[in-house]
């Protein structure tokens, strides 16, 4: 007895380990279930019933799919700061995170001082294992952000404005101090692009393997990195400007501008697309959310302004200036003024965003560039001084997918994705406001016929009437005047519709008149010859 009582003691931890996978499975379907299951027995149509069966079915299938995927697939979860009690998460210190990490995740906590080679700029791979440092005195460099290894760096001496990736880590490019330039993993300058002048920001749009520059005259150029070829050049009008920021939902370019206006352009477009006044002073700041639902400025009005760009409309107006913004993976905002660093979330989930955590850096170290470091809780800062990096709880993305960026990628992996980009390579023309729109069919207005074209139809509609022979009836039934009667009643029911259109069009332009001689007040003098009102 007391073996049999040991062996079901032994037993019963397995059936309850796989019932609670199952409950955790439940719970998660729950989170991809399309709303409640409809009652479909009092439905009369067997057939209806029968298609939406399946169709539920299907529904639980995919969601029962997507939380098999979320358990196993994605082990990973994001953490943020969790206050208890009367705690403030902007109140806690970078000393204090790093108390708590693991010793891999405090190595990302970091200053390089450069105090000579500076103020410094950077810009991180896709995948966020690369970093590319630029100096405004000349100093260039890559980073291995795993091993924190300088890969290369090379001294080209002369002013480093803006760097920027291109669609992997060998290739580079800097806007110095006449042109623009690209360079090769190993420091080898492979191109001077002087069409695009001297140069203030730069971005790279991956999807289409188009690197965007706008220089000191105000003019932004498009040119195709896969054939060399410059796909636009467009002269903005709005004067000099260093606020430059890619949409990553459209590839659209949005630009600040010192009247205050955000553009925002195509590269086959000579006019912007959208035109914004955000802010009542110079724009110091732009940044997109992943989603392309959400833009955020800055300007010297000291207000940050949290803009939804399927409406064009302000959500929230913050106090404060930046001269630096960037959203994280996982929609925080980074803003940056003077040495302080201010991170705001939107823990509700409504675009409501309040203070998450600070951060100050030394007096006198003024912030040139943030920007989050992806798939890593990671902050990168570019300063007066060198640059550094903080951490961020919650800001990556915890879980990476291999076949959109994989920071452990090797050399052949790396090749073959390369292959597979550069085929799926999207032309110039798919980039626009609303990327839905690709695939879909565009239905054309009725243009409104001219008078001649009416009374051609018309008159070819009455010759045809008139050229119709008419049946033979019985005795008594074919008279003359009876044929007669029966083509006049044709013709008349052929201009029917003719006519009626042409009255419709009369009474709409005599309403119009009269709306318009209503809304005009006559003079005095004139008052007396006026249509009165009939009185009821």
């Amino acid at each position: 007895m007391d073996e049999n009582h040991e062996n079901d003691a032994l037993t019963n931890p397995k059936p309850s380990t796989e019932h609670d996978i199952a409950d955790e499975l439940n719970l998660k379907m729950k989170k991809y279930l399309r709303g409640k299951v409809n009652d479909l027995g009092a439905l009369k149509d067997k057939k209806l019933r029968t298609q939406l069966t399946i169709r539920e079915e299907l529904y639980g299938k995919s969601a029962k799919a997507a939380a098999k995927a979320e358990k196993w697939l994605m082990p990973s979860e994001g953490g943020y700061l969790e206050p208890e009690g009367i705690e403030k998460t902007w109140r806690i210190k970078q000393d204090a995170i790093a108390r708590e990490v693991d010793i891999r995740s405090s190595r990302n906590q970091y200053d390089i001082v450069l105090p000579d080679l500076g103020p410094y700029t950077l810009d991180f791979t896709s995948s966020g294992r690369y970093m590319a440092i630029g100096g405004r005195k000349g100093h260039l460099g890559i980073v291995d952000m795993i091993n924190l290894s300088l890969v290369r760096e090379l001294q080209v001496r002369e002013t480093v404005r803006d760097v920027v990736f291109l669609h992997n880590e060998l290739f580079f490019a800097a806007a110095q101090k006449k042109y623009l330039y690209i360079y090769n993993r190993e420091g080898t300058e492979l191109h001077c692009l002087k069409e695009h002048g001297a140069v203030l920001r730069l971005q790279f749009l991956e999807n289409h393997f188009l690197l965007a520059s706008v220089n000191k005259f105000g003019q932004l150029h498009y040119q195709d990195v896969t054939m060399g070829a410059m796909v636009g050049n467009f002269r903005t009008g709005l004067g000099r400007t260093n606020v430059m920021q890619v949409n990553p939902f459209n590839g659209v370019v949005g630009l600040g501008h010192s009247s205050g206006t955000v553009t925002m352009w195509k590269p086959t477009s000579s006019a912007p697309l959208v035109k914004m006044l955000c802010h009542r002073g110079p724009v110091s700041a732009l940044a997109f959310h992943s989603n392309g639902q959400l833009m955020a400025t800055a300007g010297q009005d000291k207000k940050v302004k949290i803009w939804d760009l399927r409406k064009f409309e302000v959500l929230q107006t913050l106090p404060g200036h930046a001269s630096s913004l960037d959203f994280s993976q996982k929609g925080l905002l980074a803003c940056s003024n003077g040495s302080f660093i201010q991170v705001l979330s939107d823990a509700s989930g409504t675009h409501n965003y309040s203070k998450y955590m600070t951060h100050s850096m030394v007096k006198g170290y003024q912030i040139g560039k943030l920007a989050f470091r992806p798939y890593e809780d990671v902050l990168g800062i570019g300063h007066s001084q060198g640059w550094s990096s903080i951490l961020i709880p919650g800001a990556g993305e915890p879980n990476f997918d291999s076949w959109v960026a994989n920071p452990f990628e090797t050399s052949k992996q790396r090749r073959e994705k390369e292959i597979r980009s550069l085929l799926d390579k999207l032309p110039p023309e798919t980039i626009m406001l609303d990327p839905s729109k690709i695939g879909t069919v565009q239905t054309t207005k009725k243009e409104k016929k001219t008078k001649q074209e009416r009374e051609s139809e018309m008159e070819a509609a009455v010759e045809d009437v008139k050229g119709r022979k008419m049946k033979n009836k019985t005795k008594g039934r074919n008279k003359p005047g009876r044929v007669a009667h029966k083509k006049q009643e044709a013709l008349a029911k052929v201009k029917r519709p003719y006519i009626e259109q042409k009255v419709q069009e009369e009474e709409n332009v005599s309403n119009k008149k009269q709306k318009t001689s209503e809304g005009v007040e006559l003079p005095k003098s004139l008052q007396r010859f006026a249509r009165k009102k009939a009185s009821s």
